[in-house]
């Protein structure tokens, strides 16, 4: 409990959740639509190809996750250590055993891998159809159109989270993440000879 309560505090202290929320999102959005637009070209190009499919689509997930890891954890601790630093001087004292040292150390790391696991969760997701296909599974739907639903999906979740957080209309968030897939598509459509 007391573990709980100390990382609570440090969610607290550093303004984290919101920040862990925005990367929650912004990376769940890139993993989707990343997706989408993977999808949306296997489905352009007839292949039907499921394993090549699934192949790709993972590659892009996994790299997605490496690159959500990485980027946040190096850009956040620096800004973390900058933080700590300031307020070292500002108080004139050494913090190094406090929370807000334990909480410097931990949060970009926490930072981190929610930024790096949101889009591979997200991506996983969207490719299940094609798993399901190739293991034999019937789907109501041929797999990529499948896989191509599930991201409208999880787009419009998104977007029904989004609303929830900012107090707004969660339909008319959602509604609006799928407008914007939707424009995706289009602009997918359009460019494909």
């Amino acid at each position: 409990m007391a573990d709980f309560r100390e990382r609570h505090l440090w969610l607290q202290l550093h303004h984290s959740r919101g920040i862990v929320r925005r990367y929650f999102v912004v990376n769940g959005f890139d993993g989707a639509f990343t997706m989408l637009g993977l999808l949306t070209g296997f489905y352009l190009s007839d292949s039907g190809e499921l394993n090549v499919a699934i192949g790709a689509c993972l590659g892009a997930a996994v790299a997605l996750a490496v690159s959500g890891l990485t980027s946040a954890y190096l850009s956040e601790t620096a800004e973390r250590r900058r933080s700590f630093s300031e307020l070292q001087e500002a108080m004139v004292t050494d913090l190094s055993g406090s929370t807000h040292a334990s909480a410097a150390r931990v949060m970009p790391l926490l930072i981190a891998l929610v930024n790096g696991i949101a889009p591979l969760a997200i991506s996983l997701i969207i490719i299940t159809p094609l798993w399901l296909a190739q293991a034999g599974m019937v789907l109501p739907l041929p797999p990529l159109a499948a896989a191509i639903a599930t991201a409208f999906l999880c787009i419009f979740a998104l977007g029904l989270f989004l609303g929830h957080v900012g107090g707004t209309s969660w339909l008319a968030s959602g509604i609006k993440s799928l407008l914007i897939a939707g424009a995706t598509v289009l602009i997918i459509l359009l460019l494909n000879p």
